[in-house]
């Protein structure tokens, strides 16, 4: 029993997502140290760990042949950064400009995909270790090849480490990431069915907005997933293994795609059938198919056999048995919404279907389009086109391209003037603190303050309790992981595991003590010239672009609108127009809700329209949710007649009343407030007659809801322009 129990925590040790990660470091700086005791030269140690940190933040997902390529291309970078730093060095005016340069091309690399913005990042990190190397021989630049070889060979060592574990386990990643995939699905499932409460007077806004913003969460790890996933197929027909996660992946889109639509207003749901349990049960089985979603993810994650409840159907049944003694009832009010219910019913048999059918992932059906877009480059031309669509003073990254090299030719020019002790730990403050954002460069500003006074308060009290180096040793290496477990999560506690291990390393070769003071000094100064930059040069305010950002929110919903009426007309299919579609919409969701928290951690004058936003962020996603909704029940078939009046008449037209509201949005032209045209067009769709079939009744009525969400849209986009001419 006692073996049973240790080999289930040794396997959910081994699932959890930074557990590979934390091994390789381990190993990494643990066989570093090693070496550097058993040769009795301790002095090799810092740039060893140095180069281990910049491998490891250069390390992107890839299969293996893919991370030895990202490799070889590290390793040459670091070379070149290292050997430029030592070679010109000397030279102070020459080495500015060519820091400056480095920095601007370094920064724009990052147009080119998330692996080369990692190379290139960490070329700058490794490049300022070397300046800091430097700086400790007093500025003399002897043997310039003996610094570079050591920080290159340490990313090397980490490097190969990465590339072997690649090998031995590919699919680790891609378990992990459907397992965090399906985690937030379960989430979203949850929060869902809190809307089902029925309690007079609930804010729904609230749990709406709250909705917005885990839907973010799920479409983050859908993104993340797919990318994981595409580096196992590329353009080679998947294995057994990787189609198995293939058909899991795409079973989550359906799942999210369900758990997103909207069929009713859920005010009135709850005024209707306030003295019902229909409410309870439909609340009711949203949060156990939830709680599947985690039990999925933990199988997944574990990789053991999933096993659907079969308690669930039951729970069906009393839904549909609620739903019986409604209709029963023959309350002429209540049709309409009962409709609505029967229509969410199916959705909620759909989802346990999907749910139950993941207990068995290979006997899933292929998808008719199992394609994934590769968005990143290929060949010289792609490249140079994303560099160049980039180059752009609208462009984040162009922005951010120009900031840096700024902050860091000050951060220079501050460690000429005062002539500060370490005064190079400055420009590593900056490198790290600067970020694209106001918001979030604030944010690691005040982490990193934190975290190295932290992490100066512990080394102090360890330095008196534990003199032994050897002790120092483990502890140097015990904090290096507490930095790569965290860095990602909790910037405050990896700064401050960072910081140990930089006293530990030094104490090793030197006098830890005498970094305590200058290390404090020099993330004050750094972190104040990165906040300043970003304060002062090329501000990107969120609330200047936030009629940029809600009308893409809107103009994406069109063009999903449009896929989803093609699917009607022509039968549906996932193809990966529809899918890419589908997901630009909820990208674009996600992209409004993380502008508008970017925009709560800036100063008051421009956060002014948060508000404004994040009441348009509700009714977009509720129309992204009735969108959801029709999208979810593509497969109904329709009339000849009805297909035309429906899809070449109401559906186009609300494609172009959205494409007009996002127009004004993105012109800053005035937008009416009110539209007869629509106003007529929902009247005309929410009158049914009965003899209709109950499929032409619920694209009807989706589209009844889509064409009523315009209006408060348009008085949101009309606020929001009116408020932007005043302040002009």
């Amino acid at each position: 029993m006692a073996s049973t129990s240790f080999r289930q925590t040794l396997r959910r040790v081994w699932a959890l997502d930074k557990f590979s990660y934390s091994v390789r470091v381990f190993i990494a700086l643990t066989g570093s140290m090693a070496l550097c005791w058993w040769q009795n030269e301790m002095r090799l140690l810092i740039p060893l760990f140095l180069g281990i940190i910049a491998s490891a933040l250069a390390e992107t997902d890839d299969n293996w042949q893919g991370r030895l390529t990202a490799l070889v291309v590290t390793l040459l970078c670091f070379s070149v950064g290292a050997l430029a730093v030592e070679l010109l060095f000397p030279f102070p005016i020459l080495f500015v400009c060519a820091l400056a340069v480095a920095a601007f091309a370094l920064t724009m690399l990052g147009s080119l995909g998330e692996r080369y913005g990692a190379i290139a990042y960490a070329t700058l990190i490794l490049s300022v270790y070397t300046m800091i190397g430097v700086d400790q021989r007093g500025g003399e630049v002897t043997d310039f090849w003996h610094e570079p070889m050591l920080l290159v060979a340490g990313a090397g060592w980490y490097g190969i480490l990465s590339v072997l574990w690649q090998a031995l386990f590919s699919n680790q990643p891609v378990q992990q990431s459907l397992a965090r995939l399906f985690r937030e699905l379960g989430q979203y499932l949850k929060l869902k069915s809190s809307l089902f409460e029925p309690i007079r007077g609930l804010d729904i806004e609230a749990r709406r907005l709250e909705l917005a913003k885990q839907n973010g969460r799920v479409v983050a790890a859908l993104n993340a997933s797919k990318e994981i996933i595409l580096h196992r197929v590329g353009s080679t027909r998947p294995g057994s293994k990787v189609s198995r996660y293939l058909k899991l992946y795409f079973m989550a889109q359906d799942i999210h795609e369900r758990a997103s639509s909207s069929h009713y207003a859920y005010n009135a749901l709850t005024d209707a059938f306030f003295h019902s349990d229909v409410l309870y049960r439909c609340q009711r089985l949203l949060r156990q198919q939830g709680a599947a979603c985690r039990r999925l993810s933990e199988s997944i994650q574990l990789r053991q056999p999933f096993n659907y409840d079969a308690n669930f159907a039951e729970a069906l049944d009393d839904l549909q048995a609620s739903l019986n003694f409604l209709r029963e009832q023959n309350n002429p009010s209540w049709r309409g919404l009962l409709r609505s219910l029967r229509a969410l019913a199916n959705n909620l048999a759909t989802l346990d279907r999907l749910l139950s059918d993941a207990s068995n992932p290979d006997k899933l059906a292929d998808n008719t389009d199992s394609s994934l877009l590769d968005r990143s480059p290929r060949g010289l031309k792609d490249y140079w086109a994303r560099i160049r669509q980039n180059l752009t003073p609208t462009s984040l990254l162009f922005r951010h391209a120009l900031r840096l090299p700024l902050a860091l030719v000050i951060c220079y020019a501050m460690v000429h003037l005062i002539h500060p002790n370490q005064g190079y730990w400055i420009m590593l403050t900056t490198v790290f603190v600067c970020q694209p954002s106001y918001g979030a460069t604030r944010r690691k500003l005040g982490q990193r303050i934190v975290g190295t006074a932290v992490g100066l308060t512990i080394g102090w009290a360890l330095f008196d309790l534990f003199p032994s180096p050897l002790v120092q040793s483990l502890f140097a290496i015990l904090a290096g992981l507490v930095f790569f477990v965290n860095r990602t999560t909790r910037y405050t506690v990896a700064t401050a595991g960072i910081t140990l291990m930089v006293l530990f390393c030094f104490n090793q070769t030197g006098d830890g003590y005498g970094l305590f003071l200058p290390r404090l000094f020099d993330t004050l100064i750094g972190s104040l010239i990165a906040g300043m930059a970003v304060f002062l040069f090329l501000p990107d305010w969120q609330g200047r672009k936030l009629n940029k950002v809600l009308a893409n929110t809107l103009t994406c919903n069109s063009i999903y609108l449009r896929q989803i009426m093609q699917q009607y007309a022509q039968g549906k299919r996932d193809d990966l127009a529809y899918r890419l579609a589908r997901r630009n919409a909820h990208n674009a969701d996600a992209a409004l809700s993380t502008t508008l928290a970017n925009m709560l951690m800036e100063p008051g004058h421009f956060r002014k329209e948060a508000d404004v936003g994040f009441r348009f962020l509700v009714l977009s996603h509720t129309l992204l949710s009735y969108l959801s909704g029709l999208g979810a029940h593509r497969g109904t078939e329709l009339p000849e007649p009805v297909r035309v009046h429906l899809i070449e008449g109401a559906g186009e037209t609300l494609s172009r009343s959205i494409e007009e509201i996002a127009n004004s949005l993105i012109n800053k032209t005035a937008v009416a407030v009110h539209s007869d045209a629509e106003e007529a067009l929902a009247n005309e769709l929410e009158q049914m007659p009965e003899e209709i079939d109950e499929g032409q009744r619920l694209v009807q009525s989706q589209l009844a809801m889509i064409c009523r969400q315009l209006g408060p849209l348009r008085t949101m986009a009309a606020h929001l322009i009116k408020e932007n001419e005043k302040a002009a």
